[in-house]
């Protein structure tokens, strides 16, 4: 009781202090009303920053030319740089004159720009340029003296209209190729580190870097893609009958009693003009892929869940020349041949060719459990390849050796006639496998191929085996990503004994 007393006689003290100490402010006229108490400011929290994340690239960089984004401009540029160990093929030099077993190199495997631009729904028109292949000793403007001032060239230059919602013409130099999936690939998304080549068979043969000035029609009917076009053939690089790699003939003797017999070996026809015609069709069973560019995923790293069958053909009439093994020429006609150069073939006994090549492949992407980010590729295609008699033709992607030796290097049996199969098949590991960041995908593949042209002495035909195995280290997609890369590749420059030779590649590559 005595507590309470001591603080209410403390509370009238303290009050009464502060009474004597206001001051009373001066009554306002009764003309000017009193303004209103001001409204205490809101009080307004910061919002905290979310946390930045990479949005996936997808359709490249786009400028709107249009408020509604009808008209645009899309700009897409990747590069491709490898560093490599290969254990060459036997007899490779890597410089005049100066032989070597293996090497360490590095190689700009590709270096691409993409314009696109729509003008309105109906009207496209697509620039694609770059340059391929450019390592120290080969790809540049003289491919096989040095790597120096590769040629920048036009891959695609096409103008396309959309006639209705099943049929798209175009037309200029395009990659609507037919025959399969992989000949239409991308290459900023392969599955594995690249393609094996074989899928591209008449590659700057005749046409200019898979690619072919003419016209197409594509479009999708339901579930069907379809894809056909006419283009030139280009003129091969041939300058005459006796000039290519593995020759129309072989001479025996000397002087005045040499003969040439012919070798009933076909290679590209000098004179060939006759047009190509090619085409693919796709039945999409499940999710169905756009089809603006002709470019086809090779994995989709759990984006959709595609199962693809398809079928293609190529034609070329009169593609292939060969002479017989009863076509015998004795000194002076081998004299006359060779100062006539590719106009001997008009004097000497040749036999034409059609290129005829057809295909079936299937495509399997899906993911396997979304919660875990892993997904499954699949992919396999047959090759039937019928361009005459016994033809073989060698390629390795950025040859490190030097000279113009088709099997120096990295090289192999790339294309001919006869059958070829592939297959591939990938697996996403899970997403916090190595952090939530790097994601990895393991693959593998195997190439079976067996070319007419390819015979040991005793005359069996000896088979290509090719196998890479590897894996992709995704930073951000394929739009940065390493991929290693190992080969165990054959070396056939002697058919009889044929050895396996490691190769060891790793790729950068960045899109934007």
């Amino acid at each position: 009781m005595q507590n309470a007393r001591y603080a209410l006689t403390l509370s009238t003290v303290l009050l009464a202090a502060g009474a004597a100490a206001q001051v009373t402010p001066p009554t306002p006229p009764p003309s000017t009303p009193t303004p209103p108490p001001a409204m205490p400011a809101p009080i307004v929290a910061t919002p905290t920053p979310a946390p930045t994340e990479t949005v996936p690239y997808g359709q490249g960089m786009k400028v709107n030319l249009s408020p509604d984004g009808t008209k645009y401009l899309r700009f897409i540029t990747w590069h491709q740089v490898w560093a490599r160990y290969t254990e060459n093929n036997a007899g490779t030099l890597r410089a005049p004159g100066k032989p070597q077993s293996d090497q360490l190199d590095f190689a700009l495997r590709r270096s691409r720009l993409i314009v696109l631009s729509q003008l309105n729904p109906r009207f496209l028109v697509y620039t694609h340029i770059g340059i391929n292949n450019q390592t120290a000793v080969s790809g540049g403007v003289t491919p096989a003296v040095d790597g120096k001032k590769p040629q920048l060239f036009v891959h695609e230059a096409v103008v396309e209209y959309k006639v209705n919602k099943y049929l798209n013409l175009g037309a200029g130099m395009h990659y609507q190729n037919g025959l399969s999936r992989m000949t239409r690939s991308s290459t900023i998304n392969f599955l594995t580190l690249d393609a094996p080549l074989t899928n591209w068979p008449t590659i700057e043969a005749i046409d200019q870097f898979v690619r072919g000035i003419g016209v197409y029609g594509k479009g999708r009917i339901g579930k069907l893609d379809y894809v056909l076009s006419v283009n030139e053939s280009f003129l091969t690089n041939q300058t005459g009958a006796f000039s290519t790699p593995l020759g129309l003939g072989t001479t025996t003797g000397t002087g005045a009693t040499r003969l040439n017999t012919g070798s009933n070996t076909a290679q590209y026809n000098p004179q060939g003009t006759n047009h190509v015609y090619q085409g693919y069709f796709s039945y999409e069973f499940l999710e169905q892929e756009p089809n603006l560019l002709p470019f086809n995923v090779g994995t989709y790293l759990g984006a959709k869940r595609v199962f693809n069958i398809g079928a293609g053909f190529f034609y070329n009439k009169d593609g292939m020349y060969s002479r017989s093994a009863t076509s015998v020429l004795n000194a002076a006609a081998i004299d006359a041949a060779t100062a006539a150069g590719t106009g001997s073939l008009n004097t000497i006994a040749t036999r034409k060719h059609d290129i005829a090549l057809f295909a079936a492949d299937v495509f399997f992407d899906t993911p396997v459990n979304k919660e875990a980010g892993t997904a499954f590729t699949l992919y396999g295609v047959y090759y039937n390849y019928n361009m005459g008699p016994n033809h073989t033709r060698f390629i390795g992607a950025s040859n490190p050796g030097w000279g113009a030796d088709a099997r120096r290097g990295n090289a192999v049996p790339h294309s001919g006639t006869g059958n070829v199969g592939f297959v591939e098949a990938g697996f996403l590991l899970p997403t916090n496998l190595l952090g939530p960041k790097l994601r990895v995908q393991p693959y593998a593949s195997h190439l079976l191929a067996g070319y007419e042209g390819l015979r040991t002495s005793d005359g069996k035909q000896k088979n290509v085996n090719i196998f890479d195995a590897g894996a992709n280290f995704y930073i951000d997609g394929h739009n940065a990503k390493f991929t290693l890369n190992y080969r165990a590749r054959p070396d056939f420059t002697n058919v009889n004994d044929v050895d396996y030779k490691p190769e060891i590649t790793l790729q950068t590559q960045v899109a934007l």
